[in-house]
């Protein structure tokens, strides 16, 4: 089936014209005003490869003609070529801005309108032709994409069912450290949108967060399965984690996603140190700690408070709140703890999901 092509003018002499010139290589239909072109247009708008239209019509004129198409978004892939006595620039330069792809003035050459209607639809399809290619490559980027996604997630969940069994941790710890970030980062990214956070990252940041305690695979059982308080050589070896992870986590660097094993190493390194300065193991202050760990450093604080370790019991979820927001737990950013008490239900819900044993998926 040949393309359509609608010319539309309310002279029949025109009409008749354009349709002896065009005939052999389109088929052509007409409409001698604005409201039939517009009729045409919504019943037939999938086979009409090019609109040739007059701006003086009886009724809706060619500039009405244009606003609807404009509203209907058809003038994104129906081109348009003006035939028009009109000659003044404005009146083109109007046109064009609706979107038009040319303005040809009458009377018209014969030849001029072939030539200008053939680049029309040769530029038209090349650009259909672009537009799928690039709309399978994007199909297909995506696909690579989530891809990559899961074995990065999928490296992550391994790496962390280590650190649990290594750690004698309950299976549900890391999905309560993992749950615990993603709802701060979203409080952060609602309460201070000056950190720019969005929710791949909160998703990224959260996902990373199963690998804070990775070093502690280096630690020996008798240090870090110890039920009584560390001495202070042995609390010196356990801080040395942070740093025994972050070289684990470089001696698999090329596996995986430059940007998971880049949150992943900041959350690890930095997950303790302070906003005080009186952390470890770089002592950094403020600002100077990435946000990513600082997240990671309140929910980890949370949930070591609520649930019961070797060497401590559980303190209520109200004693928890009060220990963060007090500084009995270390030094916290001031925003970051607005975020914690703005999100304080949402902790305590999701901490007694654990406890119920219904967790989340």
């Amino acid at each position: 089936m040949r393309d359509k092509v609608l010319v539309v003018d309310d002279m029949e002499i025109n009409r008749e014209v354009l349709t002896e010139i065009l005939q052999d290589e389109y088929t052509v239909i007409t409409a001698e005003d604005g409201e039939s072109a517009v009729e045409i247009l919504k019943e037939q708008q999938d086979e009409i490869m090019v609109l040739l239209l007059d701006l003086l019509l009886p009724g809706i004129d060619g500039f009405q003609v244009l606003e609807i198409m404009r509203e209907q978004a058809w003038i994104d892939r129906i081109p348009v070529l003006i035939i028009s006595c009109e000659s003044s620039a404005q009146v083109e330069k109007r046109c064009f801005d609706y979107g038009v792809s040319d303005y040809i003035r009458k009377p018209f050459d014969n030849a001029l309108v072939k030539l200008r209607l053939k680049n029309i639809v040769d530029l038209h399809l090349l650009r259909n032709k672009l537009e799928e290619k690039v709309e399978k490559q994007t199909r297909l980027l995506r696909q690579q994409a989530e891809r990559l996604q899961k074995s990065n997630e999928n490296i992550i969940d391994i790496l962390g069912s280590v650190i649990e069994g290594r750690n004698m941790e309950s299976g549900e710890h890391i999905k309560r450290i993992k749950g615990f970030t993603r709802i701060l980062a979203k409080q952060l990214m609602e309460d201070y949108p000056e950190y720019h956070m969005t929710l791949e990252q909160a998703d990224m940041i959260a996902n990373a967060s199963a690998l804070h305690d990775i070093g502690k695979i280096a630690i020996p059982d008798g240090i870090l399965l110890k039920p009584a308080k560390l001495t202070g050589d042995e609390y010196e070896y356990m801080k040395s984690h942070t740093t025994r992870g972050c070289e684990i986590l470089n001696q698999i660097k090329g596996v995986w996603d430059e940007e998971y094993h880049g949150l992943s190493y900041e959350i690890c390194r930095y997950h303790h140190e302070r906003y005080d300065g009186k952390g470890y193991p770089d002592g950094l202050m403020g600002e100077e700690i990435p946000i990513s760990a600082q997240l990671v450093s309140i929910a980890d604080a949370y949930d070591a408070l609520v649930n019961e370790r070797v060497y401590k019991s559980a303190y209520s979820k109200d004693q928890a709140f009060h220990m963060i927001m007090t500084g009995e737990c270390g030094n916290f950013s001031p925003k970051l703890l607005d975020c914690f008490q703005n999100a304080r239900e949402k902790f305590e819900a999701l901490a007694d999901q654990y406890k119920d044993g219904l967790g989340i998926q």
